[in-house]
């Protein structure tokens, strides 16, 4: 191996370790104080003890699945490189208190019938995943069974081109109070994907570019989502099965498609989303079997849909939203309407305000008759922006008989909450 790795100083080395813990040095190096000196990664791992720190020098490292099994912190120095060789799982921990940290790990295998990834963790505790780049990886990061993890400021870059082709960038099932911070995922099939994670939180990465989901998750209870940016993913986001969400201030933009949505919730009870922003998406929030939802001060702008809300949803409320040049403000499948929007901005709204309150004296209906009529004949989008749509829609709206009367906005706001 070459590039010859120095230590800065003694100093670094100590305040990067614990108090008791020995030093362990893989590649070629110095010694400083008690450290000992590996060209394996694995037997430097062998040899530590609990509290100690195994630092890698640069280079090209071709183990073959590195096992933690104690309570140590692997750190990388300038980004070795850590290679699966398309074979095979590169690291696995199994331990509590474990960090593994500045690494560059690539080229995992592939498996029909196992899960391989970069960095497996199973059934662990306390584990810190940080400031890793990986690249061309099946799975990335994969928690399994673990608990009170931070997963932060990490890389993640597949290639793969279809859903058969690419496993998850970070995969985390069965697992409770996670922190996933500031990461950056592209390629991958999902770029988050959960399944009965609880209590955790989700702030400041960005996934994009996605096979499928920028975020998915099913059966993920009172987590909090918050400045996520999920962009030019191939379905958008899909959220399912989950109660007591908290979702402020994400960003879902450029996810278009037939079957593309800034985001999709089904089956979502008790949740607060606010402060999000949905941009440029086909459809930006589409809901299915919804109940008890509170959405407000989030901005719909330049959607094909801002919302599609299904018959089959029920009390779920919109109020302070602002919704600006969006080709259709609401749609919906069905006339009986068991949700409230008010007070929110409208882009669309032609009433007046003679008091002067910022509140429109009259009613805004969001539905359109046009958007009905695609909602059951889709081939009817064909004609948007005609004639005969225009009118058609105004005459709706002098004689309404398709669209639900009582969806409507009973204080629609005459200026923008600009958010």
């Amino acid at each position: 191996m070459k590039n010859i790795f120095l230590f800065i100083s003694v100093a670094f080395l100590f305040t990067s370790t614990s108090v008791d813990g020995k030093v362990v040095s893989i590649g070629k190096g110095v010694y400083v104080g008690k450290s000992k000196q590996f060209q394996s990664i694995q037997k430097a791992i062998d040899f530590a003890e609990n509290g100690d720190t195994v630092f890698v020098g640069p280079g090209v490292y071709k183990e073959k699945n590195i096992l933690i099994q104690k309570s140590i912190v692997l750190k990388g120095i300038n980004y070795p490189v850590l290679d699966g060789e398309s074979k095979y799982e590169i690291v696995s921990i199994k331990t509590t208190n474990a960090t593994i940290e500045g690494f560059k790990l690539q080229h995992t295998g592939r498996s029909d019938i196992k899960d391989i990834g970069a960095i497996m963790v199973y059934d662990s505790y306390h584990i810190s995943i940080l400031n890793n780049i990986l690249d061309d990886t099946n799975f990335g990061i994969y928690l399994q069974n673990s608990k009170s993890c931070t997963i932060k400021n990490n890389s993640l870059t597949a290639y793969g081109k279809e859903e058969v082709q690419s496993g998850n960038g970070i995969n985390c099932w069965r697992s409770d109070s996670l922190l996933i911070i500031g990461n950056k995922i592209r390629g991958h099939r999902d770029g988050l994907y959960f399944e009965f994670v609880t209590n955790s939180l989700i702030w400041r990465n960005i996934s994009t570019k996605n096979v499928r989901y920028g975020i998915h998750f099913m059966f993920s209870h009172h987590d909090t989502y918050i400045s996520n940016v999920f962009e030019e993913n191939e379905s958008g986001v899909a959220v399912m099965y989950t109660n007591h969400i908290r979702m402020y201030n994400n960003y879902f933009l450029n996810n278009w498609g037939g079957a593309a949505y800034g985001i999709l919730l089904k089956d979502i009870t008790d949740a607060e989303i606010s402060g999000n922003h949905f941009t440029r998406n086909t459809t930006a929030l589409h809901m299915e079997g919804c109940s008890r939802n509170n959405f407000y001060k989030n901005t719909f702008s330049n959607n094909g849909f801002a919302v599609k809300i299904q018959a089959s949803c029920d009390d779920n409320d919109f109020r302070d939203n602002d919704f600006l040049g969006n080709t259709f403000d609401i749609g919906t499948n069905g006339s009986l309407v068991l949700n409230t929007f008010n007070g929110n901005y409208w882009d669309k709204y032609e009433g007046y305000d003679l008091n002067r309150d910022n509140i429109g004296d009259v009613p805004y209906h969001p539905v359109s008759m046009y958007s009905m009529i695609i909602e059951s004949n889709p081939a009817a989008l064909m004609l948007l922006r005609s004639l005969i749509v225009s009118l058609l829609d105004k005459s709706e709206k002098i004689l309404p008989g398709i669209t639900p009367e009582n969806l409507k906005d009973e204080k629609p706001l005459m200026r923008p909450l600009l958010l």
